[in-house]
């Protein structure tokens, strides 16, 4: 459907991205979820075609945005979930805050997918509430020495560049004395395991453990102890980039639910002929439409430089939970076919939990939205 915030250009761009993703990336997907991660060739494809080294801010973010929705549409949140932190959230706060040096040794590996990135910032104890964190940076005399630990991370096993964020101070609140460090992954010190989920079986989440590890002082991004302010930004936009990609990925099980029910025969009659599955799909197709022109007008705030916390809450939330919607009517209607272990369906609707729990649980959210809206 046509957006005010999207021209011809987008909507070609769109119709390449989308080419390209299902030219090169579907034939290998299944071998990925298999493996439990991205091959080196499919960095290198979305590497060659350009979309790895899109705009993260400006007018040219909205094609990203483009990208992103194609990306999610693509049908596998582990592989979205994979290049999304990748090319956006982690490689984000490279660019915002990265020195001039840290910029130009490594953001054209990035682009280029010879340096794969990833984001640690949860923890054990220390998801919804960072307060809590405990891996920590102590001040060596060149740099800082990490001790602690990292869970659910993805590109674990296969990122070369960590950004990472620590305790570096000695404060009460874990936040308030906080720094991003860029870890390297050959660093001494640094232990990887694999962590298997029910989903998102391409993302490569894994564990990391830091014992010892030295990071030197040229490897902080920004200020020390400036850790809570930077995230505060990078987070707002992580949750516009989850949201975009739920958004892809809600219309997958939609356009998926909708073959379905139009060619499936129940006592001589399709599916869709009931009243009751029609219903279903209107709702979802018109919730769906709905919130692509708010997740498009997120997008143009940002674009704009204006994304503000509550936007970003309201359409991550929504957009993980219709894509969560959407995936379970697709298994409730597909029946046992839904069911099996290794169905489309079954694998999309494992998925879908993960978004709305990954990058702020939807309880979170809610919260979130409730404190940023002004009284009445």
């Amino acid at each position: 459907m046509p957006s005010p915030y999207l021209s011809d250009s987008h909507r070609n761009f769109a119709l390449q991205v989308r080419q390209i993703l299902q030219s090169q990336l579907l034939p290998i997907a299944d071998a990925a979820e298999e493996r439990g991660h991205l091959c080196e060739n499919a960095w290198q494809t979305l590497a060659e075609h350009g979309l790895l080294g899109l705009p993260q801010r400006g007018e040219g973010f909205l094609e990203s945005a483009v990208f992103l929705e194609e990306l999610g549409a693509l049908g596998y949140a582990g592989i979205r979930a994979s290049v999304g932190v990748h090319a956006y959230m982690a490689s984000a706060y490279l660019e915002l805050f990265g020195s001039e040096e840290q910029i130009q040794r490594y953001l054209p590996g990035i682009r280029q997918g010879r340096i794969i990135t990833a984001l640690a910032i949860s923890e054990e104890h220390a998801g919804s509430d960072l307060s809590q964190m405990q891996c920590r940076a102590l001040p060596s005399a060149n740099g800082f020495i990490v001790e602690g630990s990292k869970r659910y991370i993805a590109n674990g096993s296969r990122a070369s560049l960590i950004v990472t964020l620590v305790r570096s101070g000695e404060g009460q609140h874990a936040l308030g004395s906080s720094s991003l460090l860029l870890i390297d992954g050959d660093s001494p010190g640094l232990v990887r395991t694999p962590h298997p989920m029910l989903g998102w079986c391409s993302a490569d989440v894994c564990d990391l453990d830091f014992t010892h590890l030295v990071v030197p002082a040229c490897n902080v991004l920004g200020k020390s102890g400036k850790g809570l302010l930077y995230l505060m930004q990078g987070l707002d936009f992580e949750r516009l980039v989850a949201g975009l990609l739920a958004l892809g990925g809600a219309h997958h099980s939609i356009r998926v639910l909708d073959g379905f029910v139009r060619r499936h025969q129940l006592q001589g009659r399709t599916l869709s002929d009931k009243q009751s599955v029609r219903h279903r799909l209107a709702d979802l197709v018109g919730e769906q439409q709905i919130l692509r022109h708010y997740a498009y007008q997120v997008a143009w705030q940002h674009s704009k430089g204006q994304l503000d916390t509550r936007s970003a809450c309201i359409l991550k939330l929504r957009a993980t939970e219709l894509a969560l919607s959407a995936a379970q009517a697709c298994a409730q209607l597909h029946g046992a076919q839904g069911y099996q272990l290794n169905s489309e369906v079954a694998r999309v609707y494992r998925d879908a939990m993960a978004g709305t729990i990954a990058a702020g649980a939807s309880e979170l959210m809610r919260d979130m939205i409730f404190d940023s809206t002004p009284a009445s």
